[in-house]
This record gives structure tokens, sequence and C-alpha cells, in this order.
């Protein structure tokens, strides 16, 4: 029985272990004080006290031995107890200081919940975390290429590892999280990023298969295969780049007008809605005042693959029809 009560004391945590043996001893001779000078000491809480503020070298004076019996305890104390309570902040420093590089070098496993995930490290995900960032969101950014956080905000959480890896995404919380952005790879060829992205998401998928998964991809080819391997949205950033550069060609002034109104869509919903029994037969004039005084403006129409941005005031709504709209 004894062996069983030492084998799971050496088992728990060292700060723990030197705190017990530190109360036991201030107990200890808080008890044997108030039984040698009953009368400096009426109570053994008070032996305590005087233990305690004996043990840390504070010395307040309110409470001290005044027979020879009883400075030899004082002297055992400061020897004996003094040395442990030492010890134990000693070691509680160096676990801070030890759990702050843990954090910082992205070792430590996240406990939250509701939180977004953002994988890979680059100026794309750089500019997503500074904003989500303002709103108070809580971020874990996952990378492999990283030594440490290169965001110092109490909302962003740093874990170090492949992205593809069931314990990377277990110490990210993937089970709890709300959604996922994949970046591609800078440090691989357009391939090859891809694929790797395609890889990430079939492990996360494979942990939980209801979150919210946006990636990036480069190539048209790999598209199919991030749908099938579970992706929500895809953001082809190449053919974004290549579209915005030849608008820029026929119109100037192109690319800082469309970076104002992607800013100034921070906080706002661009996105396709269905056509309902109010918009259904009006035309496009109509349909524009009518969503207006509901807040939403109407940018577009789709019809089946076609979509038409600022179309001519009399086309027509139709039941099929999805509008592209921003809103709050």
């Amino acid at each position: 029985m004894t062996n069983q009560i030492y084998v799971r004391f050496i088992r728990l945590p060292i700060l723990t272990r030197f705190l017990m043996i530190a109360a036991f001893i201030i107990f200890i001779f808080g008890a044997i004080i108030h039984l040698i000078e009953p009368q400096s000491f009426p109570t053994v809480f008070d032996g305590i006290w005087w233990a305690i503020i004996t043990a840390s070298t504070v010395g307040y004076g309110d409470f001290y031995p005044s027979t020879f019996l009883g400075r030899i305890t004082g002297i055992l104390l400061l020897l004996v107890g003094t040395g442990f309570l030492s010890s134990y902040f000693i070691h509680l420093s160096a676990a801070t200081v030890t759990k702050q590089n843990q954090y910082l070098k992205g070792n430590v496993i996240y406990r939250g919940a509701g939180h977004v995930i953002i994988i890979g490290w680059n100026e794309r995900s750089r500019s997503i975390i500074r904003s989500m960032a303002e709103s108070k969101v809580q971020i874990i950014l996952i990378d492999e290429s990283l030594k440490s956080n290169p965001i110092s905000d109490e909302n962003v959480h740093f874990i170090k590892g492949r992205a593809n890896s069931d314990d990377t995404l277990l110490r990210a919380k993937i089970q709890t999280a709300s959604k996922v952005i994949i970046t591609a790879d800078q440090n691989l060829d357009e391939l090859h990023a891809d694929m790797h992205t395609v890889l990430t998401l079939l492990a996360i998928k494979g942990l939980n298969p209801d979150i919210y998964c946006i990636a990036e991809i480069l190539t048209g080819e790999q598209i199919n295969n991030a749908r099938r391997a579970g992706a929500d949205e895809l953001i082809q950033t190449n053919s974004l780049t290549s579209a915005v550069i030849l608008n820029s060609i026929y119109t100037e002034g192109h690319v800082n007008s469309l970076l104002d109104f992607l800013g100034e869509l921070n906080g706002k919903h661009l996105a396709y809605i269905p056509a309902d029994n109010k918009t259904i037969g009006k035309n496009f004039a109509e349909a524009s005042t009518l969503l207006l005084g509901q807040n939403v403006i109407l940018i577009g129409i789709k019809k089946g693959d076609d979509i038409a941005v600022n179309p001519s005031n009399h086309i027509k709504i139709d039941q099929t029809d999805m509008l592209l709209t921003i809103t709050n």
C-alpha cells in the first residue's frame, strides 16, 4: 500500500510534488511551534501563518518564538522549509517560461471551439489574419516552415506541423473549428501545391466531415479533385489574377477601383440569392428598387451559366434565376 502511494506521488508533476512537500512542512512546523509555545502561538493557524511568513523570508514580526526550543524550531524551518519554497517558485518560473516558449514555437494544443483555421503562411494569409483579428475572431495558424508565431496577437494561436497530418489537425482542434482556409504552398510548384491542398482537404474532411472548407487552387486540372476531396468553396487565384490584369489593359484604374470595392465589402456579403415570389416576373430595375428597400444591392443576374452584371433594366427575372447581390 505504501509503495503504491509512493509510485503515485512520483508520477505527479514536479511542481505539484514540491507544493505538497512544502505545504506538509509548513503544517508540521506550524503545529510544532503551537505545541512548544502555546502562549505566543494560541492556535495552530497562528503557527502555520508564522511558518509561511518565516519560510518565505518575509518576516512580519507579528508572531515569533521566545524560547530556546522555539528558536531552534525556527532555525530548522529556515533550513528545510525555505529551500522547498524557493525550489517551488524557481520551478514555477521555469515552467512558465517553458510554457511560453512552447506556445510561441507552436507546440501547445488549442483548447477552444468555434475558431477559424488558416493553413499556410504567406502574404495572403497574413492579410486575412490581420483583417479577421480586428473582429476578435479566434484564429489558428498551421504552418510547417515557421519557427515561431509570426503575429503577436492574443487571438492568433500558432500550431507548427504538416497540415495533412492527423496529429497537427487534432492539436488545432479540427473537430470543434467552424471553418478552414487552405492557402497554396508557396514553396512548391503549382501542380504540387494543388496536390498538397487536395491531400490536406482529405485529411480535414476525414476528421470533421461537416466543417466548411475554403481552398486556394492554382491549376484548373485540380479543381475537380479538390471538389471530390470535400472543398466547399474554391478560390482560383491564377484565374482571378488573369482576369484583373486583362481588364486593366482595357480599363485604366480598374485595379484600384476593384481593390477599393473589395475593401469596402469587409463585413458585407457578395452572394447569389435565388429569385423569390417578390422578384420573379419583375424586370431588373423593379427588382433592384424592391431589394434596395431591404438593404440589398442587386448588381447582376445569373441565368443558367450566363452571368449579366448591371444588365439592361428591361431584363425579366425568371424563376430559375440567381440574383448577384451585396447584403449586410
